[in-house]
């Protein structure tokens, strides 16, 4: 499983010009899911998210998580984090799972951050074509791949 975590002043997904998620501070998760990522992955990937440190403190010091600044969380469904570009110029998804297998996965990978921050964690729409809209505060974008656990 892999996700890239943007801290964000802003961000909105809208489908069919309509928004349907909207956040101020926080932070905008995309994630891909691969056949053989497990509910290990997600309990880990959750668990690193809820508490990786990358907001400011007092002294300007990335020294606080999503759960200390009191920030929203929107997830999205981006099944293209797991392109593999090898050979030629198209990229191939084929490690990319399919619905079958990524919805419930993604279903649980929600569930399980809501359960970590305590609150409703706001998200896209699985596989319909999304219009995300960000500010990336800082820039600070982080990329972890549940398989790399470095």
């Amino acid at each position: 499983m892999k996700v890239v975590i943007q801290r964000v002043s802003s961000s909105s997904v809208t489908v069919d010009e309509k928004i349907v998620a909207e956040i101020q501070k926080g932070l905008l998760v995309l994630v891909g899911i691969e056949d053989a990522d497990t509910s290990e992955d997600i309990d880990w990937l959750t668990a690193k998210i809820a508490n990786i440190r990358i907001f400011n403190d007092e002294n300007d010091i990335m020294n606080l998580s999503i759960q200390n600044v009191d920030g929203d969380i929107i997830v999205v469904s981006q099944f293209t984090l797991h392109a593999t570009t090898k050979k030629g110029n198209r990229p191939s998804y084929i490690n990319a799972s399919k619905p079958e297998i990524a919805i419930p996965m993604y279903e649980s990978f929600v569930q399980k951050l809501e359960n970590h921050l305590g609150k409703k964690v706001q998200t896209g729409i699985f596989g319909a074509d999304m219009k995300v809209r960000l500010l990336n505060d800082g820039p600070v974008t982080i990329v972890i791949d549940s398989k790399n656990r470095e």
